[in-house]
């Protein structure tokens, strides 16, 4: 399915038990049959996979890592999975916290998988998104989040850094500074998780210091 003009959301159908793991690991994926896996983050959350679908954001040119999962070649196959990996995602320390997600580019896969993970709780603390892509189409998932935006569950900001403001896109120009996250930052007591290009995060994570943040609570995936 068609995320954005480069990429595609690959809805994979789980067919062997059950897959547990933690909003915002990856897995490794490849053909099946084939040894060659590339590392994917999951887009979906824990609850969907219970319901035995997972998700990825994949390339749409298949052009990421060894495996190129390209969606081209790759629909109606079987596919491998292994995992769950890595360590990102919400602490157990944060569980009861308001959270500060920031993305960039195709950083927004397992950020995606946070917000409707908190979300899944009828009690869930607030969850901001900032969400920065290159130009106003790049935005993988924009019509969720604008929804859930309008049902006053997720408080969405959106950045464009390559186009200036026109009628197709009203919205705000300009990278993510110490404004823009000053105002998207839920409170002093929120955790900030931030993905996306290793640049972009190493900014991030510094201007959100700057603000005061502990560095404890800024959780970072490149």
């Amino acid at each position: 399915m068609r995320a954005t003009p480069r990429t595609r959301l690959l809805r994979l159908t789980l067919l062997e038990g059950t897959f547990v793991f933690r909003a915002g690991q990856a897995v490794m994926a490849g053909r099946a049959g084939s040894a060659t896996r590339s590392a994917y983050s999951i887009a979906s959350p824990p609850s969907l996979a219970a319901r035995g679908t997972l998700e990825l954001l994949v390339p749409a040119d298949g052009a990421f890592g060894e495996a190129g999962l390209d969606p081209a070649t790759v629909v109606g196959r079987a596919l491998t999975i292994d995992g769950p990996l890595g360590n990102f995602g919400v602490p157990a320390a944060a569980e009861s916290a308001p959270l500060l997600l920031v993305g960039g580019g195709t950083g927004i896969a397992p950020l995606r998988a946070v917000a409707l993970d908190r979300l899944d709780r009828v009690d869930a603390p607030q969850v901001v998104l900032l969400y920065s892509a290159r130009t106003a189409e790049e935005f993988a998932f924009g019509e969720e989040f604008a929804a859930l935006d309008r049902q006053g569950r997720l408080r969405v900001h959106l950045t464009v850094t390559r186009d200036e403001r026109t009628a197709e896109w009203p919205g705000r120009s300009g990278r993510v500074d110490d404004a823009l996250l000053a105002a998207a930052l839920p409170g002093r007591d929120a955790w900030c998780l931030v993905c996306g290009p290793a640049g972009f995060v190493g900014s991030v994570t510094a201007t959100l210091e700057g603000l005061g943040v502990p560095g404890a609570r800024i959780i970072v995936e490149r």
